[in-house]
């Protein structure tokens, strides 16, 4: 049966889902694992670690701050290692580490073994995370080619898993609040380890190549040496400069964490409210991700990505000029995560699409791996700034908007220079180089 490409809008999200191989249903399966077994722990950990275990306040932040660095940090490190020996292999090894990361977390009781335990945590994610990304492109491009739908698609329907593992989890959390953190622990644990079990059981050999579904296995390839792929990514340079100029939407994204609960402080004194940001959040991404992803494609990937860029931006002017009653204040933050989330539905599966294009649709697991290492330093030094910013709107040397425009010119600044630098370049599919 030839299966013909449809628009995304055409097609039932059932239908779609029905009508790819099972290495890409296990995949986006994976997708609702990992974040359910992710937020089932992680926004719990800093309460464990204050209230059950006691530890002071640095070694708190000391915790939490290892675990992000260890895993984007190392996402490059991650990626070429799944280029170098294969996806499976390393989506294997990273889930199994994950399984004992946590493990170690339930049954830590002091600050070296919870660093050691959080530091298993973030390289698990760094190698497995890398790889199934990789993979996820590569079957994509098999399917693009093979006319049965867009890879931007697949990566639109890979979104809305995370998001519904992001709202799952929690809620899972939650109600394991009565529980023992180790019970907990563990049961992340054992999601993990079930999820490793189907792995094993039905994720190809050459998942990496986007086949081992009815494809043909590619033969006579020879694996290529970690300096020949980590030199490929770095001499590439239009990867490069691509990536950091979508940074900036990892680094707006970021803010939520930082930004909106200190916005909720000031505005009704209180954090309450969070929760049904995120949960508000996720549920747009869950309900009209297909729909926006429909609309990039008709854009074209350049105007999709840069008019993102520039949604984003408009954004963070939102905030700073509704501003006045606790009412008006939660209204302007509400259309912030709106227009944000909006922008990122916009702009992120074309922007993948373009960095696989950009690659050359080989060593995919080094490059979406350094997306996330660069991105992960942007955000990084976007944090520490806008951070030093509220210090000086404390200290009343800067206005109380200043963050707020500081993050509108940047971001709109990068949609302009991502502008000017793809006139003229070949980004969406049909007139990209086959």
């Amino acid at each position: 049966m030839i299966l013909r490409r449809r628009d995304p809008a055409a097609r039932g999200l059932r239908d779609t889902i029905r009508v790819l191989p099972p290495a890409v249903r296990l995949i986006l399966a994976s997708m609702v694992v990992f974040n359910i077994g992710f937020y089932l722990v992680v926004p719990f950990l800093a309460v464990h670690l204050s209230e059950n275990l006691a530890l002071a306040g640095w070694a708190v932040g000391l915790v939490l701050g290892l675990r992000t660095f260890s895993q984007q940090g190392l996402f490059f490190l991650g990626g070429g290692l799944a280029d170098r020996f294969g996806v499976r292999r390393m989506v294997l090894l990273g889930v199994a580490v994950r399984v004992v990361g946590f493990l170690l977390l339930g049954l830590a009781d002091d600050l070296a073994s919870v660093l050691v335990a959080v530091l298993l945590v973030g390289v698990a994610a760094a190698l497995f995370a890398p790889a199934v990304e990789s993979a996820n492109a590569a079957y994509g491009h098999r399917l693009e080619t093979d006319g049965v739908l867009p890879r931007t698609e697949l990566f639109a329907i890979e979104q809305m898993c995370s998001r519904l593992g992001s709202v799952l989890g929690p809620a899972l959390g939650a109600l394991l609040l009565a529980v023992p953190f180790g019970v907990t622990s563990a049961a992340a644990a054992g999601l993990f380890a079930l999820l490793w079990v189907a792995f094993l059981r039905w994720l190809p050999a050459d998942a990496s190549t986007g086949t081992g579904a009815g494809g043909e296995q590619r033969s006579g390839t020879v694996a290529p040496t970690l300096q020949a792929v980590w030199g490929t990514v770095l001499r590439n340079r239009p990867f490069l400069v691509f990536t950091v100029l979508c940074g900036a939407q990892l680094v707006a994204y970021n803010q939520l964490y930082l930004m909106l609960p200190e916005q909720l402080d000031r505005a009704v004194g209180g954090q309450a409210a969070l929760g049904w940001f995120f949960t508000g959040a996720a549920l747009l991404v869950i309900g009209g991700q297909r729909t926006v992803t429909a609309v990039a494609a008709r854009l074209g990937h350049r105007v999709a990505i840069v008019g993102g860029l520039a949604l984003i931006a408009v954004s963070f002017l939102v905030p700073p000029m509704l501003t006045g009653s606790a009412v008006v204040t939660l209204a302007g933050l509400a259309c912030w995560v709106l227009l944000l989330h909006l922008g990122q539905m916009l702009m992120v599966p074309p922007m993948r699409d373009v960095i696989a294009r950009l690659a050359g649709e080989r060593l995919l697991g080094a490059h979406f791996g350094m997306l996330n290492t660069l991105g992960g330093g942007l955000t990084l030094i976007g944090a520490l700034a806008v951070g030093a910013m509220y210090d000086g709107v404390d200290a009343g040397i800067m206005a109380v908007g200043t963050p707020w425009w500081a993050l509108a010119a940047t971001v709109a600044v990068a949609a302009g220079a991502l502008w000017t630098w793809s006139r003229g370049r070949p980004l969406s599919p049909a007139a990209a180089p086959g």
